[in-house]
């Protein structure tokens, strides 16, 4: 069975683990103590020397990055309504995982890491940025149920995460009915995996 190396309150590891309960695919989870720098001594540096979580094993396969996961994983299980074949489902889905890294993380995510776990981060920065990067996300979804392609897709796992927590951060989603109906219908989905605070 593959393995990810897991963090229960990262949204990163949170995008995997949500992702491969909506799909079905079996994961065997190996929780990794941050506190006690367990991604920064071996075993783990030998599996992944950039030190990070989440990380998947499969056999011969090791990965790091939720992103790079995610497509590994909807590709090897065949989840194919979750990550088409042809070349424009997959560029309308990569901008929103390109989103997920960028803004979202520079927003709801780091406002988050400051008010939620200490991070010595510019909270002021990350809060104006959440404005911002929300704003667009609730124009958007006022207009569409779901992220691209008409149905849940690897975009929504990948931009769920740090936007149902925002209000961990210190960001209101009071003002984005689009998101809050959005989160709403994903919670909905068969096979939802809810995580502390979702």
């Amino acid at each position: 069975m593959m393995k990810l190396y897991d963090v229960e309150l990262s949204g990163n590891c949170y995008k995997v683990r949500l992702f491969a309960a909506l799909a079905g695919i079996p994961l065997e989870i190996r929780p990794v103590d941050l506190a006690a720098g367990e991604h920064k001594g071996e075993p783990f540096l030998a599996l992944n020397p950039w030190a990070q979580v989440p990380l998947l094993v499969d056999g011969d396969v090791t990965l790091r990055d939720s992103h790079a996961i995610l497509v590994y994983l909807a590709s090897r299980s065949g989840a194919m309504a979750w990550w088409p074949s042809d070349a424009a489902s997959q560029g309308r889905i990569v901008q929103w995982l390109s989103t997920s890294a960028g803004e979202i993380q520079s927003g709801p995510a780091s406002a988050r890491l400051v008010q939620k776990f200490g991070y010595e981060l510019d909270k002021p920065q990350a809060l104006k940025r959440s404005a911002s990067i929300l704003r667009l996300i609730d124009e958007h979804l006022a207009r569409n149920d779901w992220l691209e392609l008409n149905r849940p897709t690897l975009a929504d796992c990948a931009v769920f995460p740090y936007v149902a927590w925002a209000p961990e951060g210190g960001v209101s989603l009071e003002p984005y009915p689009a998101i809050q109906a959005w989160i709403a219908r994903i919670k909905a989905l068969s096979g939802f995996l809810p995580a502390p605070g979702i």
